[in-house]
């Protein structure tokens, strides 16, 4: 699979990674041996980026991503994980002694002294134009406990404030069919920084896969039941932030527009991949045919101008007015 680096790092990764908080937990059950099973198939497939995060599974996802690669010296997998969100969610937490507790959690889960990258796993706001913040990240470097760090957001306002330090690695965002807006507002100015893109939720929740129908019912501790309007984290985490209703119907249409021989799935993945700026996108999978299915559509050939018109008029029409004015 092509790879990808990450400008200010020199850090590489596959143009399709894999997003691991479906091996820890807010989806539903996944047993360890399935997990395992999960990432070795992603990495049978080429995938060569794993993101994970602290609280995912409280630990969990790391522990499991630590497991598979103990088994598997062999491989050369970029692993980058989240801190901050196992605190009180106020700026004042935000501080140099807090980010070398939560890094030391965080390199025994996963079994390394350092991490190759570390992200804030969406702060609030202000924590992005805090001098203090990212001189505390820069002190982690220093002190090798990470070899690069970037950050998590919400919102382009967000990115934009992130991408204008120095020392950030990479950016991660909502990026997807139904989530446009970073297309215009973030990543044309990563680019020009040399700042990596990460592109989460890319399925918007499994809706793109086309799948769902308006009775499709989630398990209660699936966060597509518990967060459906942002009862426990961003809204925009969930279904991108889309109405469940009007997301189905508009995923029923792009379903439409995948070319022969590719699932709907694919077809936003392939779309994402070939965003100017966009460095890996990172599907998360919970059996190994779907993490396959997923790292195949690093293969599939660049979309038609038809199909990337069709997929516009499709956001214009049913989903903007939804999600560009909170995101």
């Amino acid at each position: 699979m092509d790879e990808r680096e990450f400008g200010r790092s020199h850090q590489h990764a596959s143009v399709v990674g894999l997003g691991t908080w479906q091996l820890g937990a807010d989806w539903g059950d996944v047993d360890d041996k399935e997990a395992l099973a999960v990432l070795e198939a992603a990495a049978e497939s080429g995938v060569t980026f794993f993101d994970t995060a602290d609280v995912y599974g409280d630990g969990r996802s790391e522990q499991t991503i630590a497991t598979f690669l103990s088994t598997r010296p062999d491989l050369h997998v970029l692993v980058a994980t989240k801190m901050g969100r196992r605190a009180e969610q106020i700026p004042q937490n935000y501080v140099l002694d807090n980010f070398r507790a939560w890094n030391d959690r965080s390199r025994r889960n996963l079994g390394v002294d350092r991490i190759d990258l570390v992200q804030l796993h969406c702060p609030p706001t202000p924590v992005y134009s805090s001098d203090e913040v990212f001189d505390a990240l820069d002190t982690l470097v220093a002190e090798e406990r990470v070899a690069a760090y970037g950050v998590s957001v919400e919102t382009c306002a967000e990115a934009l404030t992130a991408i204008a330090r120095p020392n950030v690695a990479s950016v991660q965002i909502i990026l997807n069919p139904f989530r446009m807006k970073p297309l215009r507002e973030v990543l044309p100015a990563a680019r020009e920084a040399g700042v990596g893109v990460i592109a989460r939720v890319p399925l918007a929740s499994g809706l793109l896969s086309g799948k769902y129908t308006k009775d499709t019912v989630f398990a209660a501790d699936d966060h597509r039941t518990y967060n459906r309007h942002g009862e426990a984290f961003d809204q925009g985490e969930t279904f991108s932030g889309v109405d469940y209703e009007t997301g189905v119907e508009a995923a029923a249409e792009f379903a439409a527009l995948a070319p022969e021989g590719c699932t709907p799935a694919q077809l936003a993945l392939r779309w994402i991949i070939q965003q100017p700026g966009v460095t890996t996108v990172i599907p998360g999978a919970r059996s190994p045919e779907q993490a396959r299915a997923n790292a195949a559509a690093g293969k599939i050939p660049p979309l038609g101008e038809q199909t990337l018109t069709a997929v516009r008029d499709l956001y214009e029409r049913r989903v903007k007015d939804q999600v560009e004015s909170r995101w």
